[in-house]
């Protein structure tokens, strides 16, 4: 099948950058869409970022002109760069995949991936 594994998270002081990157492994055949969500502490996991298989990006706007999603397709990675960090963003960020991967009996099939989560924690 296919796995998700993110990276990057860490404490960081307002004002701060991050780099998130999630890394796609296992059978794939392609990717289409990846995305990044985040859920914060008592709260519903929200979208963040979107990067078509094409490079286009879509934000929400609480992170326009902070934060870059890009993706590197050779590698199957996504990434997240984070700018001028505020302390409400500070949640669990998580990577989302729309894969098509390679079945054991030959074929293949899409579904949809997500990663375990990485925690951002914007404090002074």
């Amino acid at each position: 099948q296919v796995q998700l594994v993110e990276s990057g998270g860490d404490l960081v002081q307002p004002g701060g950058s991050l780099r998130l990157s999630c890394a796609a492994s296992g059978s794939i055949f392609s990717i289409n869409n990846m995305a990044w969500f985040r859920q914060a502490p008592g709260k519903q996991r929200d979208l963040v970022a979107t990067i078509t298989s094409g490079g286009s990006a879509n934000y929400v706007d609480s992170v326009k002109g902070r934060f870059t999603i890009s993706r590197d397709n050779a590698k199957n990675t996504v990434y997240l760069q984070m700018n001028s960090l505020k302390p409400e963003d500070t949640a669990v960020y998580y990577c989302n995949a729309h894969v098509t991967y390679y079945t054991s009996g030959g074929g293949s099939r899409y579904l949809e991936v997500w990663g375990q989560g990485t925690l951002v924690t914007v404090s002074s």
